[in-house]
């Protein structure tokens, strides 16, 4: 009488590329693997990897992979601001060009000034108004009167030949009659 005998019974009886299935030393890989997946044997186990330029679940699915374009790196030349004070940044050609606020004056990528906060800043003959050099005489004296501006004060007097307050009104100085003797 002789005993029929399996091939195997555990993987350790099989060489180590082979399994033992169905008693029966084997290669475990074929249907354990995904597609664009190769197998190799490790110490009688499957190993799955997805093939060069693959990626993805190698025993399931392994997908070419894409290479996304390099993000561009939306940089903003206005920001931060390489302007001055009371200057404004515009962008052209993806460069930040700066200029000043309307009614300011300088060099905008340093700062940017009005035309006058105090009278000094302006010419003698001038006064400082509402951050603008301006003749103050305009309206400030009265009829038959003149404006001279002194060191950035306006001065109203009557013109020759006229009296009284420069500021409302002057009338024509009466001719001195002379006594009859």
């Amino acid at each position: 009488y002789i005993e029929c005998k399996p091939e195997c019974t555990i993987n350790q009886e099989c060489p180590v590329n082979l399994a033992c299935i169905a008693n029966k030393c084997k290669d475990p890989c074929p249907g354990v693997c995904g597609t664009h997946a190769t197998c190799s044997v490790n110490n009688h186990y499957p190993n799955c990897q997805c093939d060069p330029g693959y990626e993805g679940d190698p025993f399931s699915r392994c997908y070419l992979k894409t290479t996304l374009p390099p993000k561009v790196e939306n940089i903003d030349p206005c920001n931060p601001s390489p302007c001055g004070s009371n200057a404004v940044c515009q962008r052209q050609r993806d460069a930040g060009s700066c200029r000043c606020i309307p009614e300011y004056f300088g060099d905008p990528y340093v700062a940017c000034r009005p035309e006058c906060t105090i009278n000094a800043d302006c010419p003698s003959n001038k006064a400082c108004q509402r951050l603008h050099c301006i003749d103050p005489c305009p309206g400030l004296c009265g009829v038959n009167a003149q404006c001279r501006v002194i060191n950035h004060i306006p001065t109203c007097t009557c013109i020759e030949g006229y009296e009284g307050d420069p500021f409302s009104s002057c009338r024509l100085r009466p001719i001195p009659i002379e006594p009859v003797v």
